[in-house]
C-alpha cells in the first residue's frame, strides 16, 4: 500500500510539473487541488502531496490567504542561480575531464557535429533539450553523487526561466551547440582546467541572454555576477 501511494504521488508530481512547463498553468492562476485531481484523474491526496513537494523545491510558492502559485523569478533569482551553477558545473566539468568521458557523454559528439553542419534542419526546442541533458551527463561523468544531488533540484526549480532562450533566441541555442562540443572535446582531452573555463564561459553567455530578456533591449550583463575565469 505505501508503495502504491508513493507511485501515485510521483505520477501526480510529474503530471503537474508537465502542465507548468507547458505553460498550461499561468503564474497568476492559483492551483486548485480538486480541479487538478479531476483533470489528471488522480486522487486528491497524491495531488496534495505532490503540490507540497513542488512548494518545498521552490517550483511553487504558497500564500496563506491567496493560494498556491507557480513561482515567478526575478532577475536577481536568475543571477544567484548562475553563481551556484558556475561553482558546481565548473567543478563537474573539471572532475569529468579528470576521470575521462563516459561513452554516454561521447555519444553527444556526433549529434553536436550534425547540428553544426546542418543547422537549418534542426528543431530548436529539441536541440535545447538535448543540450540540457548534456549538462546532466557531465555531472554523471564526474562521478560525484553529491554534486548531482545538489544540481537536480536547482535544475528543476529554475527550469522554466532557464528555458527562456529556447523560445526567444534560437541563434543562441545553436551557438551553444558549438560551445557544448568544445566542452566535450576538452573533457575528452582530459584537460580539466580548460573544461572548467569553457563551461563557465558558456554559462556566462547564457546569463547575458537571460539578463537581456529581463531588461528588454539592454546589452549589458549584470556586473555583480562574474565567472571564475573573469576573476582571473
Amino acid at each position: 500500500m505505501p508503495e502504491t501511494k508513493s507511485l501515485e504521488k510521483e505520477k501526480a508530481y510529474g503530471r503537474i510539473l508537465d502542465l507548468i512547463l507547458r505553460g498550461e498553468i499561468s503564474h497568476d492562476e492559483a492551483l486548485a487541488e480538486r480541479r487538478l485531481a479531476e483533470t489528471l484523474r488522480i486522487g486528491r491526496t497524491p495531488v496534495r502531496e505532490a503540490i507540497k513537494d513542488l512548494v518545498r523545491e521552490g517550483v511553487l510558492e504558497a500564500h496563506p490567504t491567496r493560494g498556491t502559485f507557480v513561482r515567478q523569478l526575478s532577475l536577481r533569482d536568475v543571477q544567484e542561480i548562475y553563481q551556484v551553477r558556475y561553482a558546481i558545473e565548473g567543478l563537474a566539468a573539471f572532475l569529468a575531464a579528470e576521470r575521462g568521458p563516459t561513452q554516454a557523454l561521447l555519444d553527444y559528439g556526433p549529434d553536436f557535429r550534425a547540428t553544426i553542419a546542418t543547422p537549418e534542419t534542426c528543431d530548436v526546442a529539441q536541440v535545447y533539450d538535448h543540450g540540457a541533458e548534456f549538462h546532466v551527463e557531465i555531472f554523471r561523468c564526474a562521478g560525484n553523487r553529491n554534486l548531482l544531488e545538489i544540481y537536480r533540484p536547482i535544475r528543476l526549480r529554475f527550469r522554466i526561466a532557464l528555458g527562456l532562450p529556447r523560445h526567444h533566441d534560437p541563434e543562441r541555442v545553436l551557438e551553444s551547440v558549438r560551445e557544448h562540443l568544445e566542452i566535450l572535446e576538452a573533457i575528452e582531452a582530459r584537460d580539466g582546467e580548460l573544461a572548467q573555463k569553457l563551461i563557465c564561459d558558456h554559462l556566462h553567455k547564457g546569463l547575458q541572454v537571460r539578463t537581456r530578456l529581463f531588461q528588454g533591449t539592454s546589452t549589458h550583463a549584470p556586473a555583480a555576477v562574474m565567472t571564475p575565469s573573469a576573476r582571473g
